[in-house]
């Protein structure tokens, strides 16, 4: 009979009522730390732009994720031991010494499937949609709590900091290039993004991280006009030439004084010589100097990022590269950059050259030794290290620590590399196979 009537008194309603209460309230902000924290920011922004004041609050209030996190935390646990701690006396009360146990395990229960699991799970599921909605309760919260979490802060730093953790209070958990890429590549992998569109963007995203000495036309490649030749020679020369800009050098390569372009060299002849009906021996005392513009040098540790900007500041697709001592080492072009974000881009002036990679019968993919490696990681979708070298020649001889001859066969990072061709101290000819 005590125990019917303790079961039915006011006391007991009213506190399991309030128990229901926290249990809510725990669900709400269990509820609002996954969606804050899963909620895109992008996505956010993009239904702040819209007009969301929801968004917009979510935008404000997750820019500071430690003190965020740090207020919900508090909040939560503050109504789950509040219920807890309820529950306990209303079942000991009730049950007398067993309902210890039986309040632990009801509230287990409870907590578990209608605080944390449910809210969570449909938080994830409507990240954004979530977000917005609480973000404005949640911005109260987070004034209530700051004075309490900015306690707590500094006591987690200093207990980390005497086990040798310092935390970077403006460091962010992942950075957005890394969020980009590994969103592109989960998509890619899910065949949600096709790969030639993950390639353009990882390709933009890239420019920051990635040196002109990396896409730059070796000098050794380099096609130049000799500014002592006959004229006629030079004239000759632009004219079967691909290109329409060529370095002018004086007595050695290395020797660069001017970049010609062949609109220039081609309207000063014409006018020399003195049109149409012009006499051509007046082109004997032509100078080609005077014709070209000064070479713009830039060093080979220059981004891509940054030389794009260059260019386009100041209206030159142009530049050859040199290293710390001022020699040269080649040259880069804006088609160039272009060509690491959107492919290779050919004209009909481009001279025919063979794939740099082409699959054969047999499995193995023959590959041009000067084919970088980032290139063939494109074209192939494998993932082999580019840290040491540029090319797949450089990293077989890295890996090799030795310039091989036709016919070593070497296995490193989960490929097979036979040496097919070699052309002086150049490995020209490779096939690879995965293993």
């Amino acid at each position: 009979m005590e125990t019917a009537s303790t079961l039915l008194d006011s006391t007991f309603w009213i506190t399991a009522g309030i128990i229901l209460l926290l249990l809510v309230l725990s669900g709400f902000f269990s509820g609002s730390e996954t969606a804050l924290t899963a909620a895109s920011r992008g996505k956010l922004r993009t239904q702040a732009d819209k007009g969301s004041r929801g968004a917009k609050r979510a935008l404000l209030i997750t820019e500071d994720n430690e003190r965020l996190i740090g207020s919900v935390l508090l909040g939560n646990n503050l109504v789950n031991i509040l219920a807890a701690s309820l529950a306990t006396a209303m079942f000991t009360r009730a049950f007398g010494e067993s309902g210890v146990a039986l309040a632990t395990l009801v509230m287990t229960l409870l907590v578990l499937i209608f605080a944390e699991v449910l809210p969570k799970t449909y938080a994830i599921t409507n990240a954004e949609k979530t977000a917005s909605f609480v973000a404005p309760i949640i911005g109260v919260v987070v004034m209530v709590f700051s004075p309490f979490v900015a306690v707590v802060r500094q006591i987690v730093r200093g207990v980390l900091r005497i086990f040798g953790v310092r935390i970077d209070p403006d460091s962010q958990m992942l950075s957005v290039h890394e969020e980009i890429a590994g969103a592109l590549q989960l998509g890619h992998s899910e065949g949600i993004v096709e790969k030639e569109d993950r390639d353009r963007i990882l390709g933009a995203l890239d420019l920051g991280d990635r040196t002109v000495e990396e896409i730059m036309l070796h000098r050794s490649n380099i096609e130049m006009v000799d500014a002592d030749a006959e004229p006629e020679a030079i004239l000759k020369q632009c004219l079967e030439s691909p290109y329409t800009r060529l370095p002018v050098f004086r007595q050695e390569p290395e020797n660069i004084v001017g970049v010609v372009h062949a609109k220039d060299l081609f309207r000063a002849m014409y006018d020399q010589a003195g049109g149409s009906n012009g006499d051509p021996a007046r082109l004997q005392s032509f100078d080609i100097t005077k014709v070209s513009k000064d070479p713009y040098f830039v060093p080979e540790t220059t981004t891509l990022d940054e030389q794009m900007r260059q260019f386009l500041r100041i209206r030159s697709h142009f530049a050859l590269v040199v290293d710390e001592y001022g020699s040269l080492q080649g040259l880069i072009t804006l088609e160039d950059i272009l060509e690491e974000i959107v492919g290779e881009i050919t004209d009909e002036f481009d001279p025919a050259a063979e794939l740099q990679v082409t699959k054969g019968e047999d499995g193995n993919f023959l590959v041009d030794g000067t084919m970088t490696i980032r290139d063939l990681n494109r074209a192939t979708d494998w993932s082999l290290p580019d840290e040491e070298a540029n090319t797949i020649a450089g990293l077989v001889i890295h890996e090799a620590q030795m310039i091989p001859i036709p016919g070593q066969v070497f296995s490193f990072h989960g490929f097979r590399f036979e040496v097919t061709a070699r052309a002086g101290n150049r490995i020209t000819g490779l096939k690879i196979r995965p293993l």
